[in-house]
């Protein structure tokens, strides 16, 4: 048996990390974070101790990572080490997936909802579309998305799709279907968890929901989960009545959390409804 099959998945990951850490650290030279050259080097790009310093890290303790040594590392020090190594958003996620640590998703979500994004948003209108993360944070929507559900009346700081469809009655009020749904939702909220189970954020969101909302609290507790799946959807809205919406979730990316669900039209009646509603007359 080689050595490699000998090795453990974590064994693995660590000696990936030490191997990622020596390349950034080697393809960034003295003068790219304000310190003097030194002279001749014998090796490219930064020092250990250099690195340790500017990370505001033990010089041994840094030393044993790039060893691949079995040590954990913080979601502080992760995030000095990515600024010292100028670690681009896909790198510094790379980062944090080898040393084991679950990336902070705020982070992550306010680089995601780019100029580009918004300027889809508007362009898919009279459609109502949403950009949300794994934790169903609403991070953008266009103003159709407003209109059906009226986003801008909720605080910033409550603007959560499972917070506000089980502690929001005017939110709930707007899903017809809304009894029937909600297994599948605490179903695919769960399931997403499992990526994030130790994340703050997420941990006071369920805390939260177990704690204002029996009907949340009774289906987490059933330990069902679901993929996401895109379905049909029947809103209630208090001017137009009945909306019917056919919608799909479209990832940025192969890895990303961080999805665009669009809302089309099931039925004539419904396009009819959403173009007087949405569009200014000519």
């Amino acid at each position: 048996m080689t050595t490699a099959l000998r090795l453990s998945a974590d064994e693995i990951r660590r000696t990936e990390l030490a191997a990622f850490l020596r390349s950034r650290r080697e393809r960034i030279s003295p003068e790219q974070v304000g310190l003097p050259s030194g002279g001749r080097r014998r090796t490219p790009g930064l020092r250990r101790e250099e690195v340790a310093q500017l990370a505001g890290v033990g010089v041994t303790w840094y030393t044993w990572l790039e060893q691949g040594r079995d040590i954990h590392a913080s979601e502080q020090v992760l995030n000095a080490i990515a600024r010292t190594l100028q670690l681009d958003p896909h790198e510094r996620s790379h980062l944090f997936t080898l040393a084991g640590a679950p990336e902070p998703p705020m982070e992550k979500d306010c680089s995601a909802v780019s100029p580009q994004i918004r300027a889809i948003l508007g362009q898919l209108e009279p459609f109502p579309a949403a950009v949300q993360n794994a934790r169903t944070d609403i991070l953008a929507y266009n103003r159709a998305y407003n209109w059906l559900m009226d986003v801008d009346s909720v605080p910033f700081e409550e603007r959560n799709s499972m917070l506000l469809c089980f502690t929001n009655q005017r939110w709930r009020s707007r899903l017809r279907d809304w009894e029937d749904g909600m297994p599948r939702t605490v179903a695919q909220f769960r399931a997403s968890m499992a990526e994030h189970i130790a994340e703050p954020g997420w941990k006071e969101l369920v805390k939260r929901l177990r704690r204002e909302s029996p009907e949340f609290e009774a289906q987490w507790n059933r330990h069902d989960v679901q993929p996401m799946r895109n379905l049909t959807k029947v809103f209630v809205h208090p001017e137009a009545g009945m909306l019917s919406f056919d919608y799909t979730h479209l990832w940025f990316g192969r890895r990303s959390e961080v999805r665009l669900t669009t809302y089309t039209p099931a039925d004539s009646e419904t396009a009819a409804k959403l173009h007087a509603g949405v569009l200014p007359p000519s």
